[in-house]
């Protein structure tokens, strides 16, 4: 089937929850990932989770501890999965190429961590004219030394709502929100 949104989940591998390099609000991210990717594969539409591959930088090699999935993720058969390289999604990967084979003009985009690879494919979205929802509770990060992780999350979900969008657009929207947009679609309400 066709469809013209896509979930993108960027990141959530193991490398980037250890104890030393914690994030904020992990669990509550990953029950809404959860939930949304439900949603999504019931209406029809595309999941994909994409995984940082380090390609010989001996980080986030690929088939290693550090870039698998967190356990928590529940991932079916037919999602899709996809490297990435660099920390916009689009760079070298095959993402637009699987994007315009499946119609997808719209994303909706959670993952980690909000100020590197999701601030980067947010921007590289909109500039390839992309229609983006940032999930506003569906994205982390951790603590940086001049800001706590829950006020770069803030900073970036009140960038991304004042941005001004190419032809796409761009929205910042809560879970719960979502969910129930999903909800009412699959009941033609």
């Amino acid at each position: 089937m066709k469809s013209n949104k896509a979930l993108l989940v960027i990141d959530m591998q193991k490398g980037a929850f250890t104890p030393e390099t914690p994030r904020f609000d992990t669990n509550g991210v990953v029950q809404r990932i959860n939930g949304l990717a439900k949603a999504f594969r019931q209406m029809g539409f595309p999941v994909v989770f994409i995984q940082h591959d380090g390609n010989g930088t001996g980080e986030f090699e690929k088939n290693t501890w550090e870039w698998e999935l967190l356990d928590e993720l529940q991932v079916e058969p037919a999602d899709i999965r996809l490297d990435k390289y660099a920390n916009d999604v689009f760079y070298n990967s095959k993402l637009q190429l699987i994007l315009a084979e499946l119609n997808v003009a719209e994303l909706i985009i959670t993952g980690c961590a909000t100020d590197f690879c999701v601030e980067s494919t947010v921007q590289s979205a909109l500039a390839k004219d992309y229609d983006v929802t940032v999930v506003a509770d569906g994205h982390t990060t951790g603590e940086r030394p001049h800001l706590s992780a829950g006020k770069v999350i803030e900073h970036y979900n009140w960038v991304w709502q004042n941005m001004i969008p190419t032809k796409g657009k761009i929205m910042v929207e809560h879970y719960d929100k979502l969910i129930k947009m999903a909800a009412d679609t699959a009941y033609g309400q």
